[in-house]
């Protein structure tokens, strides 16, 4: 995997800008007429985000289309099928939106959308997105790098976890009617894995700001790690001195792990890891330590049993 200077080929330019707004603007109005949904027209279709290209971007990866990046997702908070999320989400309501920061930090705070969205510049993250079913995608995520927020807030010596709540609105959200899991969805990092700067909060992705099916207004994005990590529709961000139960983990701790990094030797116990589908390919392709990632962060592991801390 060679990370370096992103190629010099704007988002537009692979997939024609054009076609990925009309897109957009299509799944927005079928998910409201199929849904029968009344929502604004700004709660589903993104407004254009000022990019700057990163040098941590994944080169020689062709971008998966538009259409699959927001309209095959898991948000459970709207159904279990992958097309719910697109389907029901555009009734959540993300403005006004205000993230709760708290726990061992020495500035507790709560933020605006706006606010956070002034902490650093947005920068266009190309990364491969593996998800624990053994499917994966390459996706122009667009954010920041979530160590400016934390650095923004002064965790105190004892914040060694930070956890990350989704919103839970039974209005908007009729995947909560069901008990797939203990809500709200609940992610926590190690403060390292945190630091990592790899490790982003994302307010977009293809230079437009995150439709609601992919967690708006703001979602976390740790690469190399399974993409259920990301928690979506942040509202709460907790520093922690001890490791936080997490949704998957306390709903079945023996095939979701705290950790769940990527590795193809440790196999989820219904289904092989060492082998994943790329979206739109119709062969399987070997999966990569650490989703591909392992030059940079493998040192985080350093000493650490994966087939145990997994």
């Amino acid at each position: 995997m060679l990370i370096g200077k992103t190629p010099d080929i704007a988002s537009s330019e692979i997939t024609p800008k054009s076609l990925w707004l009309d897109r957009r603007r299509f799944i927005a109005g079928a998910a409201a007429l199929g849904a029968g949904l009344a929502f604004p027209r700004g709660e589903a279709i993104a407004a254009p985000l000022k990019v700057a290209k990163s040098p941590l971007s994944t080169q020689g990866e062709e971008l998966t289309p538009f259409k699959d990046v927001t309209g095959y997702n898991n948000f459970y908070e709207f159904g279990p099928d992958k097309g719910d999320p697109a389907a029901y989400a555009g009734a959540m309501k993300t403005r006004p939106w205000m993230v709760e920061i708290s726990g061992e930090v020495m500035k507790p705070m709560t933020l605006g959308i706006e606010d956070i969205l002034k902490l650093a510049p947005i920068e266009e993250r190309i990364y491969r997105h593996r998800c624990v079913e053994a499917w994966s995608m390459v996706v122009p995520w667009n954010g920041f790098p979530l160590s400016a927020l934390i650095k923004h807030v002064e965790p105190t010596s004892k914040a060694k976890f930070v956890e990350f709540t989704s919103l839970a609105d039974r209005e908007t959200m009729p995947g909560l009617a069901y008990p797939y899991l203990d809500w709200p969805y609940r992610e926590g990092l190690r403060m390292d894995e945190a630091m990592h700067p790899l490790t982003i909060l994302a307010v977009g992705l293809y230079g437009e700001t995150l439709l609601n099916q992919n967690g708006a207004p703001l979602r976390l994005i740790v690469p190399w790690k399974y993409g259920f990590k990301g928690a979506k529709s942040i509202v709460r961000i907790r520093f922690a001195s001890e490791q936080p139960a997490t949704a998957w983990n306390t709903a079945n701790p023996r095939e979701y792990g705290f950790y769940s990094n990527v590795n193809p030797e440790v196999d989820h116990p219904r289904w092989t890891q060492a082998k994943e589908r790329r979206i739109g390919d119709f062969f399987r392709r070997p999966t990569l330590m650490f989703n591909g990632y392992g030059d940079e962060v493998a040192s985080l592991y350093k000493g650490m049993d994966l087939k145990v801390f997994f």
